[in-house]
């Protein structure tokens, strides 16, 4: 079992979002010198072949948090609907935004209703 200051540091990478932990890998590869596809290569070698990368992914709104009329109108900026129908969306969380929507786009309509307060899931 790994210790208390181990598992106390894989809690907090399991908090990042995915920018943040690129950023991670990115600053730790620079800082020890070291290449992520050459520490990643011993792992991929046992490892079965990986499936195909997700590409399109739909952005559901998991909780609205404590900023509704903030998450109101970014619901209503990203989607393009109107208020009325991005209220009855955001009252009835969980609801899927968008479907089958580009990785960056959905990485970033994520970062804008996060940065309002609002839980969102990538499926």
């Amino acid at each position: 079992m790994a210790s208390e200051k181990i598992t106390a540091i894989i809690d907090e990478i399991k908090a990042l979002s995915i920018l943040e932990l690129k950023e991670l890998i990115d600053t730790y590869c620079e800082e020890f010198d070291v290449s992520a596809v050459a520490a990643a290569a011993p792992a991929a070698a046992g490892a079965a072949p990986a499936a195909e990368e997700k590409t399109e992914f739909d952005v559901v709104l998991a909780e609205v948090g404590a900023s509704k009329m903030q998450v109101i109108k970014t619901v209503k900026e990203l989607t393009g609907l109107g208020l009325k129908e991005a209220k009855e969306l955001v009252d009835n969380a969980p609801k899927t935004l968008k479907e089958a929507v580009a990785k960056a786009e959905a990485e970033e309509m994520k970062k804008k209703l996060e940065d309002v307060g609002a839980k969102i899931e990538l499926k």
